[in-house]
């Protein structure tokens, strides 16, 4: 009866090939075959460390043909790397999928840990490490976002996100209208990297200073968790309505009011905006 090989996961740098560990060198040049997000990507990696051992391409768009393949010569024997574009693999790519599946046909599964741009982050950001919750990229549906910071919006511990250049400015939108414009935030760009920079201030301060400097380069973002709940949130919605209509009789807009309750209350300010819709006129 033929042996079962093992799937290595494999982590990689995410940016300075100085942090490659001699384990994971060691893993893929023993390896039989390597997984990659993208072949041409990880061939310079194994070009640096002089690593002859082939690959094939494993990414969101032929996991489902390549899973079964790379199933099969697990179980015919072969040992397989599984490898990210950068960090960690499984953390916001298809690799989680291939993981059960060899779990499931009780295939050896081997971690090899390395860098994750998330913790990189959030150990230098200066908000508290003690508690977090990973999100990494929002979901691309306006709904499915909404819903998610929605139960977000009142999260206790320290939020990480992963986001590309040309969608910040629209995600940091999509936080502030969920979250208080003064909750800390740090913008952490080109982890690891020649260019790497924290950028540490709050959301309201994170979005204009991105309306006017085109964002560059990767970027993780660590938000503060909400504060702890004061006696604010035990009021009523018609408590809550009550104290918006004294503001918006004060001249204030709408919007502007559901700002500025907001803050004062330390609550979400979508919430408000919907409860000033009952009001009249």
């Amino acid at each position: 009866m033929t042996t079962s090989g093992t799937l290595y996961l494999v982590g990689t740098p995410i940016g300075n090939l100085d942090d490659m560990t001699f384990r994971a060198i060691a893993t893929l040049k023993n390896v039989d075959l390597i997984a990659a997000e993208d072949t041409r990507h990880t061939g310079k990696l194994l070009k640096h460390f002089q690593i002859a051992t082939p690959q094939i391409s494993y990414h969101d768009h032929n996991r489902h043909q390549r899973q079964a393949q790379l199933l099969e010569k697990l179980r015919s024997g072969l040992n397989i790397a599984l490898v990210s574009d950068a960090g960690l693999p499984g953390i916001s790519d298809p690799g989680f999928e291939l993981v059960t599946s060899a779990i499931d046909a009780e295939i050896t599964v081997v971690p090899i840990p390395g860098v994750s741009a998330g913790l990189t982050g959030l150990i230098a950001s200066g908000l508290s490490p003690e508690k977090f919750v990973f999100e990494g990229f929002l979901p691309p549906k306006k709904k499915d976002r909404h819903q998610l910071l929605t139960q977000l919006s009142q999260e206790p511990r320290t939020l990480i996100f992963y986001e590309a250049p040309h969608r910040l400015v629209k995600t940091l939108t999509d936080l502030l209208e969920h979250f208080e414009g003064d909750r800390p935030l740090v913008c952490a760009r080109e982890l690891t990297k020649l260019h790497e920079e924290f950028r540490r201030g709050t959301l309201e301060t994170a979005l204009t200073h991105y309306q006017q400097h085109n964002p560059k380069g990767e970027f993780t973002l660590i938000l503060a968790g909400a504060s702890p709940q004061t006696d604010h949130e035990a009021l009523t919605d018609a408590e809550i309505l009550a104290q918006l209509q004294a503001l918006m009789q004060q001249g204030m807009s709408r919007s502007g009011a559901s700002r500025t309750l907001a803050q004062q209350l330390n609550l979400s300010r979508r919430h408000i905006y919907q409860l000033s819709t009952e009001l009249e006129g």
